[in-house]
C-alpha cells in the first residue's frame, strides 16, 4: 500500500479535532498554551471543547524536525514531538481526542482478529479461505473490514497503519491465524497498529520538512524509520505503564485501553526538554 502526503495542517483558527472526535474526558488536563514564537511555554489554559489552530503552530516543532534531519540526534526529535503535541495541538488531550478515531479503529481490529465466531469474523475467515496462499489480497481484505476507503487523509493512513501493523504481526508469527489470533498475538498488532498509526500521523505533518531538510533521499528515508522505531518504543512503554495500572485489552473495551495509552504516551512526550 502506498504512504498518505504529507499535510500542512489546518490552517490558523480551524478546529484541532474532526466533528467525529471524542468530547474532553472530565479529567482531561489543561490546554498549553500555543505560542510557536519560541520554544517557552505560556501558562496552561482550561481545555477547549473546540481547540483552535494558532498561527504557525508547528514552526518549533519543524524548527526540531530539522536538526532531526540533519543530524539524526535523537534528542532534537525529542524536542520535535514535545512541541508537536504542545504547540501544534494544545497539549496531550488534544492530539489524544485529534486521534481518537486510531482507538476505534483499534477496537474494531480487535473485534475481527478475536476468537469469537460469527458476524465479520466469519465473513473474515471465509476471505482468508478464498485468497488461501495470496498473503497480501488477506492482508487487503483485513484492511478493508477495518477501514473502508472513505477518500478521507486519516483513513488512507490508518489503513496503511493496519497493513504494516498486519505485516509485521505475520513476520513475527508466520503461523498466525487472522480470523482467530492469540491474546500475545491480538496485543502485539494493536500495539504496533496504534504506534504506526501516531507516526504517520507526526509524519503526515511533518514528514515533508524531515524529506527536504535531511542531506538526500537514503538518508531521509531512515530519518523515517528512526521516527517510526522511536514512536514504537514509547507507545509500547505507554502500553505497559496503562498496563501496570491494571487495565488489559478485555478490561473496559479495547478503544479505551488504546485511547489511555495514547494519552500515555503523548503526556510522556510533552515532557520531553523543549
Amino acid at each position: 500500500m502506498g504512504t498518505s502526503k504529507s499535510s500542512t495542517g489546518p490552517g490558523a483558527g480551524v478546529s484541532l479535532v474532526p466533528p467525529w472526535a471524542d468530547p474532553p474526558p472530565d479529567d482531561a488536563p489543561p490546554v498549553v498554551g500555543d505560542s510557536a514564537a519560541d520554544d517557552g511555554q505560556s501558562a496552561p489554559e482550561p481545555l477547549a471543547v473546540d481547540p483552535k489552530a494558532a498561527p504557525a503552530r508547528f514552526g518549533a516543532t519543524r524548527s526540531n524536525a530539522t536538526r532531526f534531519a540533519r543530524s539524526g540526534d535523537t534528542d532534537a526529535l525529542r524536542r520535535s514531538l514535545s512541541r508537536y503535541v504542545t504547540s501544534g495541538y494544545g497539549g496531550s488531550g488534544t492530539l489524544t481526542r485529534r486521534l481518537s478515531g486510531t482507538a476505534r479503529t483499534a477496537g474494531r481490529l480487535s473485534s475481527l482478529l478475536g476468537s469469537a465466531p460469527g458476524g465479520d469474523a466469519a465473513a473474515l475467515r471465509d476471505r482468508i479461505i478464498a485468497n488461501s496462499g495470496n498473503a497480501d489480497a488477506i492482508l487487503n481484505a483485513v484492511v478493508e473490514a477495518v477501514a473502508p476507503t472513505d477518500g478521507t487523509q486519516d483513513t488512507e493512513a490508518a489503513r496503511v497503519s493496519v497493513h504494516t501493523a498486519l505485516s509485521d504481526l505475520l513476520s513475527r508469527y508466520p503461523d498466525a491465524d487472522l480470523a482467530a489470533l492469540s491474546d500475545t498475538q491480538r496485543d502485539f498488532v494493536i500495539e504496533r497498529y496504534t504506534a504506526l498509526d501516531v507516526t504517520n500521523r507526526f509524519l503526515l505533518d511533518v514528514g515533508k520538512t524531515i524529506r527536504d531538510k535531511a542531506p538526500d533521499a537514503v538518508t531521509a528515508a531512515r530519518r523515517a524509520r528512526q521516527v517510526r522505531e522511536f514512536v514504537q518504543q514509547e507507545v509500547a512503554a505507554a502500553f505497559r505503564a496503562v498496563r501496570a495500572k491494571g487495565r488489559s485489552l478485555d478490561s473496559g473495551g479495547v478503544s479505551a485501553l488504546v485511547r489511555d495509552a495514547l494519552r500515555e504516551a503523548f503526556t510522556v512526550f510533552e515532557d520531553y526538554t523543549s
